[in-house]
């Protein structure tokens, strides 16, 4: 059975535009015909066409000269496949699509061509027999001629002749191509035939194939010779069926209409009256006996499958089955499956053989047909198995049984994964059916040769169009694409690959992922154009693009399908400009070829390396992505994070509307871009990564030994979730850890820097090995000798390093280099890529790539890496002293002052100052580098000569200028590297754009320092001295908050976003300059709450609803009011101005929406439906639709214009307090006071995500102006950030201090404003989603902090939930620990020093492995109790923690049994502690006591008493002779170890003492309070020996430590850090002053004096004085001023250049009035 072309519909071109494939044209003429024949029938007369089809129509019928384009084009294709030699089959699919739609004339010529081809030809193409079959097939009433067919079958004939002997293929297509015809001749009534020339001949040469050992040509045979037998015959069978049915018709495209109509009912009656016509021929009952018996006899003669074929067919005379089968045909073609199946299921001739074999074939090719749908497919699968089962409704011939096994055989080799699947479960079920006969029957055709031929479905599916490409005059593109394919697919599987994981942008929570390939495949489908991907250095960007493209690569075959392009970014110049035509021609592609992909294809562009190519342009809109005559694409860019400013969004988003973009709702330009962030490497990714890269690399190390290394090696496994780090590590791993050397793996350290160390050196070692082998010219084999002498890794380091070095100082960075020896032979390319051969041996070996003429690391990252070895190389410096006494790495004690200590020798300094002098670091600023200076600062934590070098840049810019680029690099890098400068002497520095982002300066000098826009995000610079700084242009990362008069209910920026207006609960509206936040307008009139408040689109107008029932509007310059609306009769709670600005909607208590005229304040329609007070009201963007939400738990929807209820949404569980409609129409937001914010699709009323995270009511929700985002405000006093289409949580903005009523966003989108009940209106940073960065500290209050036994390690629990630890030296955090649920209580170290328990409220105690970080027990305690705090017992054997039922346990260390239970105190338990033998335990409780026992029985000892309150802490003496306690009482009391006496009460405190600490000696205790003091204290005396009491917050606990360094307190408390107290002793005296701070998440100014302090802007200065600076900056500038400066100079430029025309002599006298001007 051949399939007829069918006609598909396609997009509609424009006029003048290049059809993109045959059909397309094929579905224009059709149309045309349409109009041609019925004018009317695109005025919507043919109710089959569509609007764009009737539109597309009345356009052509006013274009003539595109209609002769039409018909022009059909004239050139039909020559053009007249003029093809080679006539392949893709090219005969291609002309016969145009088959139906041809015009007389032509399909006369075509036909003609055809009959001619084959007769010509010396060897038979199949090809245009089939082509034949079809071109036949879809011939329209009267088109076909008698003797046409008459002179297809003479050629036929001759070449049946002539073929015989030839294989059984040739006869089959030939027998095939001659019942084809015969058909036709049947069909259209052709008579006349020659019985001598044509019909005996075919006759008898027909019958003469049925002893052919093939049964499929036996069969086609048949069928033939019961074509012929109709031909004579006054009247078509197929005709004479009809005429039964009252149908008339005429050729074949007659067939094809009728049957569609037709009554399969009637059509059988037909059947029946042919078979009475033809039974004396062949009798039904012969036939149905035939059937029965078929089985029985076959098993006994053993007749095959061949045998009992020719037994069933007959070629002597006609039979019903050929009529049958016809039909059977029609209702294929038409798609009437119900039909087909009747009509073989009730045919008369259904028992005959010929029949079924027919319609088993013809199942067969149905399923084989990739045109049809699945479904169609599987359907027809079932139906051959129910013909194969079914024994009662078919019949047991065996022949029939075996052609089914046999065509499912073939079948599942179909090219479709679910049809073979299908065929296969089909196959198994059939082997086991039926009786032993049946399943030795299915096993004898399985021992079979299969079947020669395939199943026919015609010609092949048509998939491009190289005719129609030729008669267009347009470039060939397929084979150069096909060849781009081969070329990108090539490489795949060489690499391992792990798919990653992503979060939805920046802001979002690290645990909403998803799984970034599933997200991308999503934006490829839906409507977005751009796609940002994000993610640090070496996160797999480069890696994921390279997979996408392949995969998207597999699935590109059809012309249709978007073409993926790969395009590294650094590698095209001005990519800003003609971006994809440049990449084509680097791919060898023409102009012309390119002109022709710009017009007919579609792309995805993935581009790699935004931030390489040091971009700042738009390239999807520089390129005219999607404009007319443009390129049409969808472009995902990939960029790190860390290269973006804040914001980078509109760098990435399209910015206009494409031209082709469908009807609906049109979404803003900025919401057709879509962001993802790629996730760090999961454990389970990273085991899976080293099992694929053992088994691809075949390293000497196993999985085992890597999966070991991870588990053991400190911070190792947090190393290498950056995919490139993992790769990295996993090839230098063997070298780094030596397994045979390291016992203990966890005293193994790895750094970031170190393992690129080793990586270079490793790859220079193979690249040694690898050119050594290689067969050189003696001249190249002395160059290597010579490299190898001076060490050739030595030789490769420097080449790596100073390339990388000329990268950034003459190309700025751009990581490509090109070469050309012509044209850069005198340039600084030569030294490097000249033909040398010791540079052609290195850069064999170095880790560089090339392409053509461009040059490049191999990774972004390493040539960073060589950049900073260039910077300073440990190796160079190795035989240079240190230069800082003591130094250890990441010490912050040296950086009191630069001048103090005593220094290395004069000679050394000098060689170290030229250094620095001579650094890179002087060339450029590489602030804005973030992975150099990362790479730097490692150095810098490791190598006290480099930190010194970097201090004497920072202390050179003082007295040079010149220097201040290296001082601006300098402290941007040890600021990063974690060093802190507290107390430091800065005076004078300079250091311009220093990025200076989680910096500590406390007590910092930095008077008269050139600060400049410095970015002092989250830095602290508490009591540091910066009076006479220039701070112009500072970012401090945050915004002052506005202290206002009232509570705040509501606020709205204009749309210009100028001003501010704030409504207040006493009835007042204030409106503000956004830009200064000065109040410039007061707005009265409401007697009551303003509710809400909103601008008109245009920004004249001020719509204010109010408690006192009213809507006012008010004029948005004067402040006037212009009109108040009264009609409702409960408080106003919403207002809304609609998109026109003619009409405004309000919600009210009463229950209902009202809307007015805006213009006349007129009330118009009342929306009732709410059952309770109605909160809020917006319109649609488009202004079509309105929707409220209610108290009653509802959201109802309106139409704007007939007022007529849409749908309600349901969901929420309690009253939904607000609404907002996202910019591009598509989604509603609604937040409840069930806690959560709801997202439902504003067409279709589904819901979407639910955002969990609030925990009070919601009072506001806002959308960004990108839609992007959702922003929620509620009474938990919390301002939190989503990604609207994925509900990710992103961060939570605290500092309200009572319930936040409203939120809004600015229009540029940059901006939050939110207002509450505390009187205060604050900005946050929608582009950081907080008003500061993200500290690396705790965020939440410190409750417990511990010292390791070795006191170089710090442990704090804080309410964060987290454990972290802390290098006490440098106060580094070097882990955190995660894993409790709720606030941690308590930490203590194992007296080992390797293990640390901690306690929590979420009632477990955990014990972690300090080295790995890994939690290696957890306890669970029964009941409701959680352990209050924790200790380990001297010997490290038992574990003491209080209980919050009152009671201290003792526990096995070991295997966490409850050894003893101890009960006594009556209150709360809050600190137990084991005196230094372990031979006793004291604890103290909120019942105002401290309690002794023996921890090996439980026995209770003393008791002590005398605190008038509760007890906080109790601590040991060194010597266990003395026991000190602190109180709520504000006491500490210091006792008797063995006879519970009170020996002294130390008083001073003016709060509860927290916590309290002895030195090591024993001699001095340190206590700290909530009167955010810390004292020392004498033990003997009991006099207090210093007081610190400018503390930042309270203080919860305080260790003592000593260590080389010297003596120290650590404290933690209330502002969520982390401080280390330097305790000195100066004739005398005490000191307690600052050492280091752990960072916090916001800014710390207080005390800071900013004396005189210039530059600083009106909102900065603001910003300050909030947070308690000291001192009064100079002013800023007025405009007036700032306006007669600029005219001043001005002046003086011009005057200086009508005089420049002057002699030089005339201008000198102008030198010192140049001066002026010079800033």
């Amino acid at each position: 059975m051949d399939i007829v072309v069918r006609l598909t519909k396609t997009e509609l071109p424009k006029a003048d535009v290049p059809f993109a494939t045959t059909p397309q044209l094929v579905y224009c003429l059709e149309l045309l015909a349409k109009i041609q024949s019925s004018p009317q029938a695109a005025s919507g007369a043919d109710a089959t066409l569509d609007e764009n089809e009737r539109y597309w129509m009345r356009s052509m019928m006013q274009d003539i000269d595109e209609q002769q384009r039409l018909h022009s084009i059909e004239t050139k294709l039909i020559a053009e496949f007249i003029d093809d030699d080679l006539k392949e089959a893709s090219t005969v699919a291609e002309i016969v699509c145009l088959g139906p739609v041809l015009k007389q004339p032509h399909y006369r010529k075509l036909l003609g061509h055809f009959i001619d081809s084959i007769g010509r030809s010396t060897l038979l193409e199949f090809g245009l027999l089939n082509g034949l079959a079809q071109l036949l097939q879809c011939a329209r009433s009267g088109y076909l001629r008698q003797d046409d067919l008459v002179s297809i079958l003479c050629v036929l004939s001759d070449r049946l002749q002539r073929t015989h002997q030839q294989s059984s293929e040739d006869l089959y297509q030939l027998v095939k191509a001659v019942s084809n015809v015969l058909d036709a001749m049947a069909d259209s009534s052709v008579k006349g035939l020659s019985r001598e020339k044509i019909h005996e001949p075919l006759c008898a040469y027909l019958d003469g194939l049925k002893d052919n050992s093939d049964p499929y040509l036996v069969y086609h045979a048949a069928y033939a010779y019961q074509a012929l037998q109709y031909v004579p015959d006054d009247e078509s069978p197929l005709q004479s069926v009809l005429r039964r049915t009252r149908t008339v018709i005429g050729g074949i495209s007659g067939l094809v209409s009728a049957v569609k109509g037709l009554d399969v009912n009637q059509f059988l009656e037909g059947l029946d009256q042919i078979q009475e016509g033809l039974a004396g021929v062949y009798h039904l009952a012969v036939v149905g006996y035939q059937g029965v018996s078929a089985v029985a006899e076959l098993a006994n003669k053993g007749m095959g499958l061949l045998d009992s074929l020719k037994e069933g067919f007959s070629f002597s005379s006609k039979r019903a089955w050929y009529p049958a089968l016809r039909g059977s045909d029609e209702f294929i073609r038409n798609g009437q499956l119900s039909a087909f199946k009747k009509l073989v299921c009730e045919a008369p001739c259904r028992y005959d053989h010929a029949f079924l074999l027919g319609i088993c074939q013809r199942l067969g090719e149905v399923t084989a047909d990739p045109l049809r749908d699945l479904s169609t497919r599987q359907q027809a699968v079932d139906f051959l198995g129910e013909l194969y089962k079914n024994d009662v409704d078919w019949g047991n011939q065996a022949s029939i049984k075996k052609w089914i096994l046999t065509i499912l055989t073939r079948l599942s080799d179909v090219p479709n994964s679910e049809v073979q699947e299908h065929v296969q479960a089909l196959q198994k079920d059939l082997e086991k059916s039926g009786d032993a006969e049946k399943q030795a029957l299915y096993q004898s055709c399985q021992d079979e040769t299969p079947c020669l031929y395939p199943l026919d479905v015609g010609l092949p599916p048509l998939v491009h169009s190289p005719l129609l490409t030729r008669a267009q005059d347009i470039p060939d593109v397929e084979d150069d694409l096909r060849r781009l394919k081969k070329l990108r697919l090539a490489d795949r599987g060489r690499a391992v690959y792990i798919p990653p994981q992503a979060k939805a942008n920046l802001q979002a929570s690290d645990k909403a992922l998803f799984k970034l390939m599933e997200n991308v495949k999503e934006f490829l489908k839906s409507d977005r154009r751009a796609y940002l991907l994000l993610g640090d250095s070496g996160s797999g960007k480069s890696t994921f693009n390279r997979e996408l493209e392949c995969e998207l690569w597999m699935n590109c075959n059809q012309p249709e399908d978007p073409i993926p392009l790969h395009i590294h970014l650094p590698s095209i110049d001005r990519p800003e400009q003609d971006l994809v035509a440049k990449h084509l021609r680097r791919n060898d592609f023409t102009e012309p070829q390119i002109r022709e992909l710009r017009t007919t294809r579609r792309f995805i562009l993935i581009c790699d390396g935004y931030d390489e190519c040091q971009q700042v342009y738009n390239l999807y809109t520089s390129n005219n992505l999607n404009e007319t005559g443009q390129w049409s694409a969808k472009m995902i860019t990939s960029c790190r994070s860390e290269h973006l400013g804040q914001d980078y969004k509109d760098r990435f988003q399209p910015a206009h509307q494409p031209a082709d973009r469908t009807p609906g709702p049109t979404p803003s330009g900025a919401n057709e871009l879509q962001e993802a962030v790629i996730a760090p490497f999961s454990k389970e990714q990273i085991h899976d990564y080293i099992y694929r890269y053992v088994a691809l690399a075949k390293p000497t190390w196993r999985a085992k030994s890597y999966l070991e290394a991870l588990e053991q090696v400190p911070n190792l496994m947090d190393l290498i979730k950056n995919p490139f780090l993992l790769t990295l590590s996993l090839s230098v791993l063997p070298r780094v850890v030596d397994v045979d050397k390291i016992q203990d793996l966890s005293d193994a350290k790895v750094t970031r820097v170190g393992l690129y160390d080793r990586f270079v050196e490793h790859w220079l070692e193979r690249g040694k090995r690898r050119v050594g082998s290689k067969d050189l010219s003696q001249q190249a084999r002395t160059a290597f000798e010579t490299l190898v002498d001076e060490g050739f890794i030595a030789n490769g380091i420097d080449f790596l390093k100073r390339l990388a070095a000329a990268i950034y100082k003459e190309q700025g960075g751009h990581p490509v280099v090109e070469y050309s020896r012509f044209k850069d032979a005198d340039t600084w390319k030569s030294e490097f890529f000249s033909r040398d051969d010791e540079n052609r041996l290195l850069r064999e070996a170095c880790p560089l790539a090339r392409s053509g003429n461009q040059h490049r690391f191999i990774h972004r990252s390493l040539l960073e890496y060589c950049f900073a070895r260039a910077v300073f190389d440990p190796q160079e410096n190795k035989a240079v002293p240190p230069a800082v006494n003591g130094g250890r790495r990441g010490s912050v004690s040296s950086v009191y002052s630069f001048e103090e200590r005593a220094g290395p020798t004069e000679n050394s300094d000098f060689g170290i100052e030229q250094a620095a002098a001579d650094s890179p670091l002087s060339w450029r600023s590489f602030v804005e580098y973030p992975s150099i200076v990362q790479f730097l600062a490692e150095r810098a934590q490791q190598e006290p000569l480099f930190k010194k070098q970097l201090l004497m840049m920072i202390e050179r810019s003082k007295i040079d200028q010149a220097a201040r680029t290296a001082a601006t690099n300098a402290i941007t890098i040890l600021v990063r590297s974690g060093m802190q400068f507290n107390w430091a002497d800065l005076r004078g520095i300079r250091i311009p754009s220093a990025d200076l982002n989680g910096g500590i300066f406390e007590h910092a000098q930095l008077q008269g320092a050139d600060m400049r826009r410095v970015n002092f995000r989250n830095v602290c610079l508490r009591q540091a001295d910066l009076s006479d700084a220039n701070m112009q242009d500072a970012r401090f990362g945050e915004w002052p908050y506005l202290k206002l008069q009232a509570d705040i209910y509501c606020h709205a920026y204009s749309p210009d976003g100028k001003n501010c207006a704030v409504g207040f609960n006493d009835g007042k509206i204030s409106m503000y300059d956004t830009l200064t936040w000065d109040r410039v307008l007061v707005l009265s009139g409401h007697t009551d709450a303003v509710q809400d408040i909103e601008y008109a689109k245009n920004g004249l107008w001020i719509v204010s609803g109010s408690r006192d029932k009213t809507v006012r509007i008010w004029d948005a310059q004067t402040g006037a009011c212009d009109r108040t609306l009264s009609g409702h009769t409960g408080g106003v709670n919403g207002v809304a101005y609609s998109p026109s600005g003619q009409q405004i909607a309000s919600a009210s208590d009463d229950k209902t929406v009202r809307l007015w005229d805006s213009e006349t304040g007129t009330s118009g329609q009342t929306l009732s439906g709410h059952t309770s007070v109605v909160y809020g009201v917006v319109y649609s963007p488009s202004g079509h639709q309105i929707v409220s939400c209610s108290a009653d738990k509802t959201i109802r929807t309106w139409n704007a214009e007939t007022y007529a209820p849409g749908f309600t949404l349901s969901g929420h569980t309690k009253s939904i307090t607000c609404l907002a409609y996202s910019p591009d129409g598509r989604q509603i937001a609604s937040g409840s006071s069930d806690e959560t914010v709801r997202i439902w699709e504003a067409q279709t009323g589904a819901q979407g995500p639910v955002l969990r995270g609030h925990t009070n009511t919601i009072r506001s929700v806002a959308y960004s102006p990108s839609g992007q985002q959702v922003a929620s405000a509620s009474e938990d006093q919390t301002v939190r950030l989503w990604d609207s289409q994925t509900g990710a949580a992103g961060l939570t903005m605290n500092g309200h201090t009572y319930y936040i009523w409203s939120l809004a966003y600015s229009p540029s989108g940059h901006q939050i404003a939110s207002g509450g009940w505390d009187k205060t209106m604050r900005l946050w940073d929608a582009r950081t989603g907080s008003s500061g960065p993200v500290s690396s500290g705790h965020s939440n209050y410190v409750l417990s902090v511990a010292n390791s036994p070795s006191n170089l390690q710090i442990a704090s629990g804080s309410a964060d939930s987290t454990v972290r630890l802390w290098d006490a030296r440098t106060g580094a955090c070097s882990s955190t620990l995660s894993g409790h649920t709720k606030a941690v209580r308590s930490v203590a170290y194992s007296p080992s020093g390797h293990q640390l328990a901690s306690t929590s409220y979420d009632k477990t105690i955990r014990f972690w492995d300090v080295q790995t970080g890994a939690c290696v027990s957890t306890w669970d305690l029964s009941g409701d109790k959680f352990a209050t705090t924790v200790m380990y017992s001297p010997d490290g054997l038992h574990i003491a923690s209080g209980i919050d039922d009152n009671t201290v346990r003792v526990w096995n260390a070991e295997t966490g049994a409850c050894d003893i239970t101890m009960s006594g105190h009556t209150s709360f338990i809050t600190s137990v502690s084991y005196s230094p033998n372990g031979h006793q335990l004291a604890s103290g409780s909120q019942d105002k006591t401290v309690r002794l026992w023996d921890p090996e029985t439980g026995a209770p000892g003393p008791i002590l008493s005398g605190h008038t309150d509760a007890v906080r802490t109790v601590v040991y003496s060194p010597s266990g002779q003395q026991i000190a306690s602190g109180g709520e009482d504000r006491t500490i009391r210091l006792w008797d170890a063995q006879t519970g006496a009170c020996s002294q009460t130390l008083s001073g405190h003016k709060d509860r003492v927290m916590s309290v600490a002895y030195s090591s000696s024993g001699n001095q205790l340190a206590s700290v309070s909530e009167d955010r003091t810390i004292r020392l204290w004498d033990v003997i005396s009991g006099h207090c020996l210093a007081t610190m009491d400018n503390v930042e917050s309270t203080i919860s606990s305080v260790v003592w430590i000593e260590n080389s360094d010297g003596s120290f307190l650590v404290t933690g408390g209330g502002d969520w850090t982390i401080r280390s107290w330097r305790v000195t002793a100066t004739e005398g005296e005490q000191h307690v002053r600052l050492h280091w701070r752990s960072p916090s998440a916001s800014l710390f100014v207080k005390g800071a004096k900013i004396e005189n302090a210039k530059g600083l802007s009106r909102i900065n200065a603001n910003l300050l004085a909030q947070r308690g600076v000291v001192g009064e900056p100079v002013p800023p500038p007025s405009i007036r001023t700032t306006g007669e400066k600029l005219m001043s100079i001005a002046s003086t430029v011009s005057r200086l250049r009508m005089l420049s025309k002057q002699s030089v002599s005339d201008t000198s006298s102008l030198i010192n009035q140049e001066h002026t001007i010079e800033e």
